[in-house]
């Protein structure tokens, strides 16, 4: 069937009962694998670990002629309905899936893509049969994040401050899991029943990779290269993506552009620039115009573009730090002026 909003696939994703198959796909692997792992949860009534009811082929497996099929039509010695799930599902996946779906059975066959776009061959003969659910998992930003943050605090029997979630999110970016860790993390914290407030979430989560990555980003910005190297180390000893750390500051630059484009207000700005960060911000804001905002962004996709043509994470941390270098020195540059 045609791509469910997101109220029909909160629906599905409480029970999938009504599907042969359902098409995990998007831009966030996290929240692909999250809501995945949610649905085999609920289809095998928390018995993840059951080889009689989970099967988990290879891309490879799943590609050969009758496999799906047969996999799909098997039935478990304990009784239940069956999970097939395939952790990378692919264009090669989609004449095997049409095969399963009109053959019987009736297991669950769990599909998790990529970015599957629009030509995608799997993703339209999925839409095109009733009995399959497409779900998208793109990755949540701004007030969409914040009250996702908001449900999983919820979820583990802590309230939180529209201010907090708001700074938690902009600070947390799009990584998913990230995200599900320092919720879990915070409502530890907090304590069941708790409150989550800003001095409570900058306490809990203020900590680490991603405060260290946004104070790097607000010091290449303002020209102050030695705490940005300084900062950006400590953000790659601890496991940053490099990959992410571009994505960080391209959105990062983007809200310089945004506050400069409204004449220099960083009010503007939602959520609004943590405090702590406010002064290099602003210093920021003096320096740039929109145009070489625009160019800087630019630069950062085609860094970023480079990085896809890599095989090593050292050759793609050598590319990021030499983007974020680049703005540091251009920002310095701009201060002399």
């Amino acid at each position: 069937m045609a791509k469910l909003d997101a109220r029909r696939a909160e629906a599905v994703l409480a029970d999938p009962s009504g599907f042969r198959a359902v098409l995990l796909h998007g831009d966030d692997p996290g929240l692909v694998r999250e809501r995945a792992e949610d649905l085999v949860r609920k289809v095998l009534d928390g018995a993840t670990d059951d080889p009689f009811r989970l099967a988990e082929p290879t891309r490879e497996e799943a590609a050969r002629p009758g496999f799906l099929p047969g996999e799909a039509a098997a039935l478990a010695m304990t009784g239940g309905r069956r999970v097939v799930r395939l952790r990378e599902a692919t264009d090669a996946h989609a004449g095997p899936l049409k095969d399963a779906l009109a053959a019987p059975g009736d297991a669950l066959i769990l599909l998790e893509g990529g970015a599957l776009g629009p030509r995608s061959k799997l993703r339209a003969m999925a839409e095109a049969a009733p009995e399959v659910a497409v779900i998208a998992c793109y990755r949540e930003r701004g007030e969409e994040l914040a009250a996702t943050l908001g449900r999983m605090l919820k979820a583990e029997g802590v309230q939180a401050e529209p201010a907090a979630l708001s700074w938690l999110a902009g600070r947390l970016g799009d990584d998913r899991m990230l995200a599900r860790r320092e919720m879990e993390k915070l409502a530890l914290y907090v304590g069941p029943g708790g409150r989550v407030d800003e001095d409570a979430a900058l306490a809990c989560a203020g900590e680490g990779a991603a405060l260290d990555l946004e104070e790097a980003l607000v010091a290449a910005t303002a020209g102050d290269g030695a705490t940005m190297e300084r900062t950006l180390a400590a953000v790659f000893a601890e496991g940053g993506s490099p990959v992410g750390v571009l994505r960080a500051a391209l959105r990062h630059v983007q809200r310089l552009h945004e506050a400069a484009a409204a004449g220099g207000d960083a009010g503007v700005l939602r959520p609004p620039v943590f405090f702590r960060h406010k002064p290099g911000f602003d210093r920021a804001l003096r320096l740039w115009s929109t145009g070489q905002l625009e160019a800087v962004g630019a630069a950062l996709l085609e860094a970023e573009k480079r990085t896809k043509t890599t095989a090593f994470r050292e050759a793609d941390v050598v590319i990021a730090r030499a983007a974020l270098a680049a703005i540091a020195r251009q920002a310095a540059a701009l201060a002399r002026r």
